[in-house]
């Protein structure tokens, strides 16, 4: 599938929010749906201001997956679900490390699909944290490139 990366603009933020929603909801079934709620607005105020964020759009420019890059680290890898395994988030992560220079990745230990994915483009466990970065109980393994 052909798909063009650029730079999302403030208005297509609500999209990308849609696609982390909807990917939480298809990849963290260990995720309570309070935390979904209390992350969700959180997005907006504090997680993509902090990170370049790219999205992969197809022909008609719909956007089907986005990332968000800082300092070389993955800090947020989200895909419509109707496109999983579709080569969006590889190709995202295709332009994260050879074109961003990203070289590290923290993925919830409960999400076996994106730890065996990140596992699958050449990142190794170089750390585990028993909380992930809210203080919640969600496990998080630090990966870098091998």
């Amino acid at each position: 599938m052909p798909l063009t990366l650029d730079t999302p603009s403030p208005a297509e933020l609500p999209t990308l929010v849609e696609i982390w929603e909807a990917a939480v909801r298809a990849t963290h079934h260990f995720l309570p749906e309070s935390d979904l709620q209390v992350i969700k607005p959180l997005l907006r105020e504090q997680y993509f201001p902090a990170v370049q964020l790219t999205c992969a759009r197809d022909d008609a420019g719909r956007i089907l997956g986005f990332l968000g890059t800082a300092e070389g680290m993955v800090e947020m890898l989200f895909v419509d679900p109707a496109c999983h395994g579709q080569g969006v988030g590889k190709r995202l992560m295709r332009h994260a490390i050879d074109e961003l220079g990203a070289t590290r990745v923290d993925v919830n230990e409960q999400n076996p699909q994106a730890v065996g994915f990140y596992q699958h483009l050449g990142f190794v466990v170089t750390d585990r944290s028993r909380l992930d970065g809210g203080g919640r109980p969600f496990p998080i393994l630090h990966m870098s490139l091998g």
